[in-house]
């Protein structure tokens, strides 16, 4: 995927309409649909083929953290009528009372949706009552490969140690060391790493990650959650803790510009964290009619199987699957093996005192103190 769309920027809007004299009456009447989504998330086209549709125009504003979204939509007010949290955000929106039930009524495809991908999400939305999954995907590593290669000779990116190694660090920090900024995500990695439960309700296996996470502190170039990707693709840096889409996007413009880097994505033997991203329509949403009819969009095979080619990323729907370019799917980083399946894990909630407790670790981590 080119790089016009992450040039849009954080906080940039998008306001998507069509041109003809009939499409803008329809805009009136359909009104605006305010999306707030990740960085590099969504096919421009799709949002413009949206308005045509629809009559409805897309106002659109991206954020690469789940702490930002969450701190914004908990606290109410966003004027957003579409969110796109990660799934072990969702039971505490639920509890809080700041996202709303849908109306299935309003969503023909739901029923198209993975078996697996329902089961996955009922410990966060039983039943299906609040949120519609996006996209799935797992973390990783995505690395130059040529680079890395020149600094670490033939040894196999297979494992957690290449990122939290400090001697295998130091090997690589001259190239440049990304990690997300996205602390749930990271501690969840790190845990699994040291042999703990990604899920562990422990404050001392947070205690043991930080320490973990503060040795390789000192080779981390940044923590950011989007910024690897054209990091990665102009060959900035060599290695990023990250979203396998994002790595795939980065390999993706790499190709596209020519400029001799290759980028790898691996899931490291030890396993990972595999995730879903979701809709969900905030409870004071000025127009969550709109974002129902969105949703009813993204949900037809067609449609979903354009925002992967995009994106990257795997679909929940079954019917559009075959839909997917064949690169895509047969990509076992993309659509996991049942071999791949069995290393990989999904994150749970926490608690608010542990989720208080993790946050004032986090910060340790990104200062180095």
């Amino acid at each position: 995927m080119a790089g016009w769309w992450k040039a849009l920027g954080l906080g940039v809007v998008l306001a998507v309409a069509a041109c003809s004299p009939k499409a803008e009456k329809a805009s009136a009447e359909g009104g605006t649909l305010r999306i707030y989504n990740w960085s590099d998330y969504i096919d421009p086209d799709l949002l413009s083929q949206f308005t045509k549709e629809t009559g409805i125009k897309v106002t659109y504003d991206t954020f690469d953290s789940n702490e930002v979204l969450e701190t914004k939509v908990l606290q109410g007010g966003t004027g957003y009528d579409l969110v796109v949290p990660s799934n072990h955000n969702v039971p505490r929106y639920i509890t809080a009372g700041a996202i709303q039930p849908l109306d299935k009524s309003k969503l023909p495809g739901l029923d198209k949706l993975s078996p697996d991908v329902r089961a996955h999400m009922e410990p966060f939305d039983a039943g299906g009552k609040y949120v519609v999954p996006y996209m799935q995907g797992t973390i990783g590593i995505g690395y130059n490969a040529e680079k890395v290669r020149q600094r670490l000779g033939d040894m196999k990116i297979d494992s957690w140690a290449v990122v939290f190694d400090p001697a295998v660090l130091a090997k690589l920090k001259d190239c440049g060391v990304y990690f997300l900024d996205a602390s749930e995500d990271m501690y969840a990695v790190a845990l699994n790493y040291l042999g703990k439960d990604p899920n562990s309700t422990k404050v001392e296996d947070y205690n043991a990650a930080t320490a973990l996470m503060l040795k390789a502190r000192p080779y981390v170039k940044k923590f950011h959650s989007s910024e690897y990707i054209d990091a990665l693709a102009n060959g900035d840096i060599c290695v990023a803790i990250g979203y396998s889409g994002d790595v795939l996007q980065a390999k993706d413009r790499a190709d596209d510009a020519k400029n001799g880097v290759n980028i790898a994505y691996a899931v490291p033997k030890e396993g990972s964290q595999v995730w879903f991203d979701v809709f969900a329509i905030p409870k004071d949403a000025p127009n969550a009619a709109a974002a129902h009819t969105f949703m009813a969009f993204m949900l037809r095979p067609e449609i979903i199987a354009k925002a992967s080619n995009a994106t990257r990323y795997a679909n929940p729907n079954a019917a559009a699957t075959s839909l997917v370019d064949a690169d895509l799917r047969n990509d076992p980083n993309v659509y996991v093996t049942p071999e791949v399946s069995k290393r990989l894990f999904v994150t749970t909630t926490k608690g608010q005192d542990l989720l208080r407790d993790v946050n004032r670790q986090w910060t340790r981590v990104l200062t180095g103190r």
